[in-house]
């Protein structure tokens, strides 16, 4: 199971992850804020969203909204913005 080790605040609505297998990637929230729904309307304040935080390896805000690791990792690397840490030699 693929889990988030570390998220970092970049800019806006997007968020650096680092993932359990060692991959990483830039996360834009934008277009699932655009969706309204209850849970995401909060995260359209800046101060809140970047209140986020880790639990058990999902993305979590204290509303209750999680977003689990493995399925960000899957849209990431549907969307060729999955990254890979060069190993060393």
């Amino acid at each position: 199971m693929i889990k988030i080790i570390n998220a970092t605040y970049l800019t806006q609505k997007v968020i650096q992850l680092e993932f359990s297998d060692h991959s990483w990637g830039e996360y834009d929230l934008q277009p699932l804020i655009d969706k309204q729904s209850e849970l995401v309307i909060p995260l359209q304040n800046e101060t809140y969203f970047s209140g986020f935080f880790l639990e058990l390896g999902a993305l979590c805000w204290k509303n209750g909204l999680e977003l689990s690791g493995g399925s960000i990792h899957k849209k990431l690397h549907d969307q060729g913005k999955l990254n890979f840490a060069a190993q060393a030699a």
